[in-house]
């Protein structure tokens, strides 16, 4: 007789009670600037996939990586001065 094993253990081991902690959230709303920039930049790739690009697409696509490279040197030089001090 062969004995069927459940995978209880894995599926609960990320229950309601391991929630994120407080310091951990306050580092997911710090970084989220960022993640929103990238969110957009993909979303600005993903729309000139389905066509060939334009010159107004261009400066569309340069702008966003600027906006991605500010919010990542915004969030080092948070990250420095919090370590600094």
């Amino acid at each position: 007789m062969k004995y069927i094993v459940t995978v209880q253990d894995a599926v609960t081991a990320f229950a309601d009670w391991m929630e994120p902690t407080d310091s951990e959230l306050d580092a997911i709303e710090a970084e989220m600037p960022r993640i929103l920039a990238d969110v957009e930049a993909l979303d600005v790739q993903i729309a000139l996939l389905e066509q060939a690009p334009a010159e107004l697409d261009r400066r569309r696509v340069r702008r966003n990586q600027n906006r991605v490279l500010a919010e990542r040197a915004t969030l080092a030089n948070r990250v420095t001065a919090e370590e600094a001090a």
